[in-house]
C-alpha cells in the first residue's frame, strides 16, 4: 500500500514527458472569458506558450469562468507553462477592462495523468464540459474546445497537436464520437481513482511518479 503526507498545497511534479490535467478557475467563480476575443486571446497565448517552452496541447475546453488543459511536457517546465499563459491572459484582461489584481482563483490544479491508463477517458470528460453544464445539448456544438477537432469536423485546429494525440487514441473520429456521446447523459467518476491529491493512473504509474517526486523534493 502507498502512503504519501499531504501538504498544504498541492504537489507540483516537474518531469519531462508528464501528462497533466491542468484547471484554472475565475476568482469567486467569475467569468474568466467575456466575449469571442477574450476566448481567442488565451488559445493565442498557449500557441506562444508552445513556441517558448516546448510542450504539447492534446485538449482543451474554455468555459466562461473556467477551463481544462490536457498538457504533455517535454521538460521539466510545467510551472513556467502556466505562469507564462495565466499571467499573459490576466495582464491581458485587465488592462482591457481597466481592473487590477488576480483573474484566476489561487494556484492552477494539475493532475498527473496515466496515459496508457486514462487518456481515451479524461479527453472525453474535457470534451463534455459543456455538456454539464447544460450550455448545449451535443458537444459538437460548442466552439471553444477540441471536440470537433478529434472527431474530424474541424481540421484546422491549429492549437492541439494531432499528430500527438495518434499516438495515444487509437479511435477513428466517428469511433470517438460514439465514445463521447455515449457518456453525454452519464456522471463521469474519472477522479475518483485520483491518489494523493495529484496523481491518476495504475499503481506501478504512481510508484513511479512518487519516487520521481521524491527525487525532485531531495534534489
Amino acid at each position: 500500500m502507498l502512503y504519501l503526507c499531504i501538504m498544504a498545497r498541492p504537489y507540483r511534479l516537474q518531469s519531462e514527458d508528464c501528462f497533466c490535467h491542468i484547471t484554472s478557475r475565475g476568482n469567486d467563480r467569475k467569468k474568466v472569458f467575456l466575449n469571442d476575443t477574450d476566448f481567442e486571446k488565451f488559445l493565442e497565448y498557449i500557441l506562444t506558450a508552445k513556441g517558448k517552452y516546448d510542450f504539447y496541447l492534446l485538449a482543451y475546453v474554455l468555459m466562461s469562468n473556467h477551463y481544462h488543459l490536457l498538457i504533455k511536457t517535454t521538460k521539466p517546465n510545467l510551472s513556467k507553462i502556466m505562469h507564462y499563459i495565466n499571467g499573459s491572459y490576466t495582464t491581458y484582461f485587465n488592462v482591457k477592462r481597466g481592473r487590477t489584481g488576480h483573474l484566476f482563483q489561487g494556484r492552477y490544479k494539475s493532475l498527473v495523468i496515466d496515459a496508457d491508463s486514462y487518456f481515451q477517458e479524461l479527453t472525453r470528460y474535457i470534451h463534455l464540459n459543456p455538456i454539464r453544464a447544460k450550455m448545449v445539448e451535443n458537444p459538437g456544438d460548442y466552439k471553444w474546445s477540441s471536440y470537433n477537432a478529434y472527431i474530424g469536423r474541424k481540421r484546422k485546429d491549429t492549437y492541439i497537436d494531432k499528430q500527438e494525440i495518434h499516438k495515444y487514441l487509437n479511435m477513428t473520429g466517428g469511433s470517438y464520437k460514439l465514445f463521447v456521446d455515449g457518456m453525454s447523459g452519464e456522471e463521469d467518476n474519472i477522479f475518483k481513482d485520483v491518489y494523493g491529491g495529484f496523481l491518476l493512473g495504475r499503481v506501478g504509474f504512481i510508484k513511479e511518479k512518487l519516487k520521481e517526486l521524491k527525487t525532485q523534493v531531495e534534489s
